[in-house]
């Protein structure tokens, strides 16, 4: 039998469901367009609309399974920690892991094994999660960093537990809490919310949220960004393959948006007549860009190479064209520059270069993670830019002074180790 559902939470789902639709169409070309791009984009296709082959269906018929709701890579990396966290407290769960992108099924499919089950997330319409919920019939429902109403309200109806693992930017604080007579009715239904920081709590109770149902747990990517290094012997041959010595100094930008590539190629060309040796790794937040990636490039005449590439000789400049390689690549790096952060809003991990030991440079709009790197500015722990004149005189000044990266790092790694144990923590509160 169904499970009691709250009145307004039919008036939000009512509203949701009229225009999801609409919306839906109007971004359906650029949602195709992205997904012929990437590729990959056939494989289990009917699973977006909650059909399973028989095979699929037979794997869910035994065991007690938890549903693991994520988005694109870099939730699937996180969402793939969690997992294993949870395995390791609970060896008797199965987890189904979904994702929306075919670049974070490539990335969650590596790891599938004989408890952990890849499929791909249902469109968020009524009929299409109903039928996913028949074939997985979770016991928990786990989301991370974002919630999709029509299946948080079906697994409800169903009287499973839903947790929300949730990161929340100011901006999507802002949409929620104009939007708040139609998402604090979604929001309530949820059981568990593992946040980041102390402060998300009042957060989330003006958004509607019973503040006893919120936990904080700390940040899980920072738990993530304490691995990588395992593969920096390889990589290092990489480098060499470009004549690339190994005390050369290594200038790398991750996680970059259209503009910064080529800004931070500029500068490179710039500095190399002070850092002869100085080399360049870009790697692009989605690889799909690397056609445009390379085309801004080419008028510089630098040579610019692939990480897909097998041949061998003199190089300026690596391209990562590759997924899941950033955090091994931050171990080779004298300096990082964040991506998305000068060109874009929002910016991108800043963690996993700091735990790799590495100073961290970027620009002023880092508001997915204005918690972290506001504590770094106070302590003076990394290096905020305004615009690309003073990153050229910031990346100058740390590619020379050995002592203030090593004092940038410490620093930086000292304040994030608070968040260490996220994850354990994260994955009990998804238990209890």
């Amino acid at each position: 039998m169904a499970a009691p559902f709250p009145a307004d939470a039919r008036r939000s789902l009512r509203v949701y469901n009229f225009f999801f639709p609409l919306v839906f169409v109007a971004l359906l070309p650029g949602f195709l367009q992205r997904m012929f791009r990437r590729g990959g984009y056939r494989e289990k296709f009917a699973q977006r609309f909650g059909r399973y082959t028989a095979e699929e269906r037979a794997r869910f018929t035994s065991g007690r399974w938890l549903w693991l709701h994520s988005i694109s890579v870099g939730e699937t990396l996180l969402a793939l920690k969690l997992a294993r966290q949870m395995r390791a407290l609970d060896p008797t769960i199965k987890i189904a892991l979904s994702v929306t992108t075919s670049t974070g099924f490539a990335v969650a499919r590596e790891a599938a094994c004989d408890w952990l089950e890849v499929i791909y997330n249902p469109l968020d319409l009524p009929a299409f999660v109903r039928a996913a919920l028949d074939v997985v019939r979770p016991v928990r429902l786990i989301f991370i960093e974002g919630v999709w109403p029509n299946l948080v309200a079906e697994a409800k109806r169903r009287g499973l537990t839903v947790t929300f693992v949730p990161r929340l930017s100011p901006r999507s604080e802002g949409r929620f809490r104009r939007a708040r007579a139609l998402t604090g009715p979604i929001f309530r239904l949820l059981d568990v919310l593992a946040v980041q920081e102390p402060d998300d709590v009042a957060r989330w109770e003006s958004l509607g949220v019973d503040p006893a149902r919120i936990q904080v747990t700390g940040n899980t990517k920072f738990d993530y960004a304490a691995g990588g290094g395992e593969r920096t012997t390889e990589f290092r041959a990489v480098l060499r393959q470009w004549s690339v010595a190994d005390d050369a100094p290594v200038l790398l930008a991750g996680s970059t948006f259209p503009g910064e590539e080529l800004i931070l190629a500029r500068l490179y060309r710039d500095l190399r007549s002070r850092f002869p040796n100085l080399f360049l790794i870009l790697v692009p937040r989605h690889v799909e860009r690397t056609p445009e990636v390379l085309a801004d490039l080419r008028p510089l005449d630098l040579r610019v190479v692939l990480r897909s590439d097998e041949a061998k000789g003199r190089a300026d400049v690596l391209v990562v064209n590759t997924t899941g390689e950033l955090r091994d690549w931050y171990h080779l790096a004298t300096v990082v520059f964040i991506g998305k952060s000068l060109t874009a809003h929002g910016g991108q991990n800043p963690v996993e270069p700091v735990l790799a030991g590495k100073p961290v440079v970027y620009g002023p709009h880092m508001e997915n993670f204005a918690a972290i790197v506001t504590r770094w500015r106070e302590e003076e722990a990394a290096v905020q830019i305004r615009d690309e004149a003073e990153l050229k005189d910031q990346l100058a000044d740390l590619l020379a002074n050995a002592a203030r990266r090593e004092t940038l790092a410490q620093r930086a790694r000292g304040i994030v180790a608070a968040h260490f144990g996220a994850t354990e923590r994260t994955a009990a509160a998804i238990l209890a």
